[in-house]
């Protein structure tokens, strides 16, 4: 059986990729990180959607970013709340032009992506799924097709795996340009359970979504025009 690493959050985007890579046959390995983000909830939800779904092993790679900071996720930064449900759209593949919010976590996919691709060389598998998306999203600029197409492009140029022919690696994004409420149907289509994931960037003291960052109006917006209820809510 062919060999898929993904990228889990345990959110509504990395769950749904998930599904999609298990329902194209592959064997699932999944890699989550715990670099001390605020919302480290998330990592209950994606052992919990790993659990689901059979993935064969749910490596946990631990870092502190704070030790960097610069971001909302990772520093004493106050997380925004109520800018409404901004709907970026770069499927162009240009840098978009709105300003980044500080939710942004400097070079966050490219250091995720890193390990996946290590993982992945060591596993011999080809594809790395992420669940990244250009068109409901908060206008990070590590989401853009631009970017992963470079990855990519880095990727075989880096490892023993490709230069000697063994390896060709895959980014594989599929949600990058499904809407949000999308992206919610076709994770129901796969069987994902939505009650399982997280998306608040602050959770509160009472464990519950905050209701108000970017990723819960996200979240929001898209069960609403998906026609749904969040089961999460």
């Amino acid at each position: 059986m062919k060999k898929a690493v993904v990228l889990l959050s345990g959110g509504i985007d990395s769950s749904t990729a998930l599904a999609i890579a298990k329902a194209e046959g592959y064997e699932l390995h999944a890699l989550s990180f715990d670099y001390h983000q605020r919302h480290r909830r998330e990592l209950e939800s994606a052992k919990m959607v790993a659990s689901a779904f059979g993935v064969v092993k749910l490596l946990t790679v631990q870092f502190d970013l704070r030790e960097i900071g610069g971001s909302a996720l990772t520093a004493d930064i106050e997380v925004p709340k109520t800018m409404g449900s901004r709907r970026q759209s770069a499927a162009d593949g240009r840098p978009c032009t709105d300003k980044i919010p500080v939710t942004y976590v400097p070079a966050r996919n490219t250091i995720f992506l890193s390990f996946a691709l290590s993982w992945a060389e060591v596993l011999g598998a080809e594809d790395i799924f992420i669940g990244a998306n250009a068109v409901d999203y908060s206008g990070y600029p590590d989401c853009r097709p631009a970017y992963l197409k470079a990855f990519q492009d880095m990727a075989n140029l880096a490892t023993k795996a490709s230069v000697e022919g063994k390896e060709r690696f895959m980014i594989r994004a599929p949600l990058l340009f499904m809407t949000k409420a999308e992206i919610i149907k076709r994770g129901i289509e796969l069987g994902v359970d939505y009650a399982l994931t997280w998306s608040c960037y602050d959770p509160q003291p009472n464990g519950k979504s905050c209701g108000g960052c970017d990723s819960c109006l996200f979240r929001q917006t898209g069960f609403r025009e998906a026609g749904m209820k969040d089961p999460l809510a």
